[in-house]
């Protein structure tokens, strides 16, 4: 039987989707379904993870236009289409980058925004610079909440209520509630957001009218890959602290003193007590491994936010990787943003010198590689997993790789799945040994893998080339 081709049909609900591993979790589909006066919502499944909730007949459905605005599903709109559309005059395309205007490295002049970012402080102070001049009334960002989720999207109005979301955030989050909200409140709204959450607010905007209207700036993070709930909770194990006391959680304590690389973990607990430990002191400290990575990032191919009108990331070269103080690279897209941009530096209010594509990539290397090379070998051996809802991205697959690189994706790929699944059973069974026994094992394992040179790598391909041959 000739399988089914998903470009032209009506791929399945919400269900579906999860059930196929596409659902990043970011609550669009919940917010449209809730429109129409469906008991929907998001909730945490059993892997710390945000996945929709509702009636069996919703799930198997979802909202009229689903297969259009879910940011994974197989017929929707990909960033590069959805780019052409919005930024059709901008002055340059680079198939790593996407479509822009300008791009920059640096960090913000003003005093206080620097200090209190993870970076170079460039997201909070566009966001505040919008609020300032009255180009929105409200801004959709993650901020530290109380409850069982440490941390949700909530709209700001003043630049007190958006200071306390400043800083990165490595935790599942959702914008079904912002996004009823300015459906339902007018006004106009900037959206911060990782990659996938701006493409699913782009492709609302498409369905939409009075999202379009009402939503005027989005404001892009350049992202790695999405962390369950299980990674604060891990950390938290091993510095030997009980969930139910964290208060607040940094997760990259700014250190003047110390690369910016250097990344530092740091809970603030209920009795005013405070305790740290460095990322590379931890079972998970390497973040390329993948651990506690949603299923989704697998078939992801934006890092730098290509839809959104403005765009951040780290600047991860020398000599701004060893300056802990933190720098932005910023990529500008919307003629609008380039006129603030522009603006400000010519005040002295920004720091920022231009680069051009090429530094952007250099910058972000480790994550291209991965969502390009790494997705087009993922999709050569993940295509049949999926059942009937299959990924369709802008890489075709492709095995035609060094045998290090496949070991290096195949490790990073089983990472991902038992971290989550080992995690699960050792939090079941209250033996969190078991999980991190394995998770330094496999984190010695994977540094073997991508960080070895001469005999220690033609070794492991020697195994690989025998492995792929029997």
């Amino acid at each position: 039987m000739p399988e089914r081709r998903l470009e032209h049909a009506n791929p399945a609900g919400p269900d579906a989707i999860v059930r196929a591993g596409l659902c990043i979790g970011c609550g669009s589909c919940v917010a449209q379904g809730r429109l129409d006066a469906h008991r929907v919502d998001m909730a945490l499944d059993r892997y710390g993870e945000l996945r929709p909730r509702g009636s069996p007949a919703w799930l198997r459905e979802g909202p009229a236009p689903f297969a259009r605005t879910c940011p994974f599903s197989p017929v929707a709109a990909n960033e590069s289409q959805l780019a052409d559309d919005l930024f059709a005059d901008t002055a340059h395309a680079d198939g790593e980058v996407g479509r822009f205007r300008a791009a920059y490295v640096g960090h913000v002049a003003e005093p206080g925004f620097r200090e209190r970012g993870s970076s170079g402080g460039m997201v909070s102070w566009t966001a505040g610079e919008l609020l300032r001049t009255g180009a929105v009334d409200a801004v959709a960002h993650v901020a530290p909440a109380d409850g069982e989720r440490l941390f949700r999207y909530r709209l700001s109005r003043t630049p007190d209520e958006l200071a306390a979301g400043a800083k990165s955030r490595y935790y599942p989050v959702e914008m079904s509630e912002v996004l009823e909200t300015i459906r339902r409140e007018p006004g106009r709204y900037a959206v911060v957001g990782v990659p996938c959450f701006v493409k699913a607010v782009q492709l609302l905007r498409r369905e939409d009218p009075v999202m379009r209207e009402r939503i005027v700036a989005t404001l892009g993070l350049f992202c790695g890959h999405m962390k369950s709930t299980r990674l604060i909770e891990s950390f938290a194990l091993q510095m030997a602290v009980p969930m139910a006391e964290v208060r607040g959680v940094d997760f990259r304590l700014k250190n003047a003193q110390r690369p910016a690389n250097w990344y530092t973990a740091h809970f603030e607990l209920r009795d005013g007590r405070t305790v740290q430990r460095d990322w590379f002191h931890l079972a998970e400290g390497d973040w390329g491994s993948g651990f506690f990575q949603n299923e989704a990032c697998n078939f992801c191919d934006d890092v730098v936010s290509e839809t959104a009108d403005i765009a951040f990331g780290d600047a991860w070269v020398e000599p701004y990787t060893s300056d802990g103080r933190g720098t932005n690279v910023v990529i500008v897209r919307s003629a609008r943003m380039q006129a603030m941009v522009a603006r400000a530096i010519d005040e002295g209010r920004l720091a920022l010198a231009p680069v051009d594509a090429a530094f952007v990539a250099r910058t972000q290397a480790a994550g291209l590689r991965h969502r390009r090379e790494g997705l087009a070998y993922r999709l050569s051996w993940q295509r049949a997993r999926a059942g009937s809802v299959r990924p369709v991205k802008r890489v075709q697959a492709d095995t035609g790789i060094a045998w290090q690189r496949k070991l290096v994706y195949r490790t990073r790929a089983a990472i991902s799945t038992w971290s989550r699944r080992l995690f699960a059973v050792s939090r079941a069974a209250r033996a969190p040994w078991l999980y991190l026994g394995w998770a330094r094992a496999a984190l010695t394992l994977y540094h073997a893998l991508a960080y070895s040179r001469g005999k220690l790598g033609a070794w492991f391909a020697r195994i690989a080339r025998t492995a792929g041959s029997t």
